[in-house]
């Protein structure tokens, strides 16, 4: 059998690291405990700032997001490589990593600090401008302690990760939070950004020393070309997907003021679970497409990548029909009326859901080949999508800005699928394997017919009860807070009637497998023996 000595090795490390769903659930959890923390600052910002500081801050933190994944040119993920094919590289990687990072971010800083006016200039904001100095800091700091999380998820330490992500996210919380209630400047903002980097900084040297001792000494000059020959490829095509998925942000900041662009950017919220799910799949995918490749094993590759688009799929698709029903709603009980306007640019981002169980990233990066002819694909599609925004800005409005990002982005995934169904020899045969995302669609489709009657029938039922409950028993009569609670009683109990018959559809259609089952058996029957005992041990003190 080709590649068999190879297959026992690589079947070796999956016993050692776990399977693809255990990594992938404790990357997950990670990530949702993290949005949990994280989630009440754009919730504390929208109702402690005025728009227009806002729209600063959204803009701000734009350009760092932005920044911290594309100046490094993909050299950080470099590590998914070779530390799971080149294990007698490993120390030299980690330490090549640091020092391109180092450099690059205190590149960024140096230029925001003798050319402020570069950012001001793109959102046209003399705000931004006086900013841009601690801009560049907070990118410097955060392009090098970053690298932590990635480190750890390419090591294939899946639970160290998930700690990594959880104690980031609680003390980016707690810094962030406390600068909007204490200062509620832009300005706080960013120290608290600078100090988050310092604390992740510190632990990265911590966790790098523990795992590849020495590796401050192994720099070696001909390999860091070697890895940078590797890296440079991929950055290219991931800088090139930021700015095709955000370069209409910037078109959007320049065409209008700070305060118009907040409404946009809230449209552009990130659905929580989208970005967390789809990155836990592909940290994990990543190694063991690569190990997979190596051993020759293609029909695994597939059966993998069908098997993970089936569970992005079983969330995806109910998530983007429930939000699709209830986005005004979603909208105006996270961020007030004041952002009502962003729904309708909420709905048109919305449809990029289904399309993201699309997984090519993984392969894509297994075979170097197909990586030179995605750079091109993507190059193309960013120029076409620029000439559009350039050339019809003044007309499109912001429906029509999100229009053509959406759209560009969905025309990619379906060649970036082709190129990856033509490398694997993908068979009409193997098509079977999709089979549970079709009736997935379906199940979703039927919990939305019924959630759409339920949400529009009692929308203003529930929402006038949740109005009084608020103003009668909790004596409270901001219309921020009544517009959060009355609206978050309406997503509940749509969002109850959505689950329950999406859930029993799924079961009906063996969309939910007997491990999973049993796995939510064990945790209810723990839950009820948990809660039994309590009541036990109170009755026995009250007894006593």
């Amino acid at each position: 059998m080709p590649g068999g000595q190879d297959q026992t090795v690589v079947n070796n490390e999956q016993d050692k690291k776990g399977s693809l769903r255990e990594q992938s659930a404790w990357l997950l959890f990670a990530k949702m405990v993290g949005f949990g923390f994280s989630f009440v600052l754009p919730l504390m910002i929208v109702r402690y700032l005025t728009r227009d500081e806002v729209g600063h801050y959204r803009e701000a933190f734009q350009v760092i997001t932005n920044a911290v994944v594309i100046l490094p040119l993909g050299f950080s993920m470099s590590a998914y490589y070779y530390l799971a094919r080149e294990r007698e590289k490993r120390a030299r990687a980690i330490l090549n990593i640091l020092l391109f990072n180092f450099v690059v971010g205190g590149i960024a800083c140096l230029f925001l600090y003798l050319y402020p006016s570069s950012i001001g200039g793109i959102f046209k904001s003399d705000e931004l401008t006086r900013l841009a100095p601690l801009i560049g800091l907070v990118i410097w700091i955060w392009i090098f302690s970053t690298f932590l999380e990635t480190v750890a998820v390419a090591n294939q330490e899946a639970r160290v990760a998930t700690v990594f992500i959880i104690s980031a996210q609680v003390s980016k919380t707690l810094l962030m939070g406390g600068a909007v209630l204490t200062f509620a400047t832009v300005e706080a903002f960013l120290y608290a950004a600078i100090a988050q980097g310092i604390i992740q900084s510190f632990f990265l040297f911590n966790y790098l020393r523990s795992r590849f001792p020495g590796y401050w000494r192994s720099f070696d000059a001909g390999f860091f070309w070697e890895q940078m020959r590797y890296a440079v490829p991929f950055g290219l095509a991931g800088i090139l997907w930021i700015a095709q998925t955000d370069i209409h942000n910037y078109f959007a900041g320049n065409a209008f003021s700070s305060a118009d662009f907040a409404i946009y950017a809230y449209g552009c919220f990130e659905v929580p679970l989208i970005a967390m799910l789809s990155e836990s799949v592909t940290s994990v995918l990543i190694p063991r497409m690569n190990a997979l490749h190596q051993a020759g094993d293609r029909q695994e590759m597939i059966r993998l990548t069908a098997r993970a688009m089936q569970k992005l799929a079983f969330f995806y698709f109910p998530i983007y029909v429930f939000l699709f029903i209830t986005a005004q709603t979603f909208i105006i009980t996270l961020f007030t009326k004041n952002f009502e306007a962003s729904a309708s640019v909420f709905v048109i981002n919305l449809t990029l859901l289904p399309f993201s169980i699309l997984i090519t990233d993984p392969i894509i990066r297994s075979f170097k080949e197909l990586g030179r002819l995605f750079l091109l694909v993507r190059t193309l599609i960013l120029v076409v999508l620029v000439a559009i925004l350039y050339l019809w800005l003044d007309r499109l409005g912001m429906t029509g800005i999100i229009g053509v990002a959406v759209a560009a982005i969905i025309v990619e995934k379906f060649v970036a699928e082709a190129m990856v169904i033509a490398k694997l020899r993908v068979e009409i045969g193997q098509v079977r394997l999709l089979l549970p995302i079709a009736k997935t669609a379906f199940a979703s489709a039927v919990a939305g017919v019924v959630t759409y009657f339920v949400y529009w029938g009692a929308k203003d039922t529930l929402y006038g009860f949740g109005e009084h409950f608020v103003e009668d028993v909790l004596h409270a009569h901001q219309m921020s807070v009544i517009n959060f609670l009355s609206g978050g009683l309406v997503l509940l109990i749509s969002g109850i009637v959505f689950a329950l018959i999406y859930l029993a559809a799924a079961d009906l259609l063996r969309l939910i497998e007997d491990d999973e089952k049993e796995i939510l058996r064990s945790f209810v029957r723990r839950y009820i023996s948990r809660s039994a005992s309590r009541q036990n041990q109170t009755e026995g003190g009250a007894a006593l």
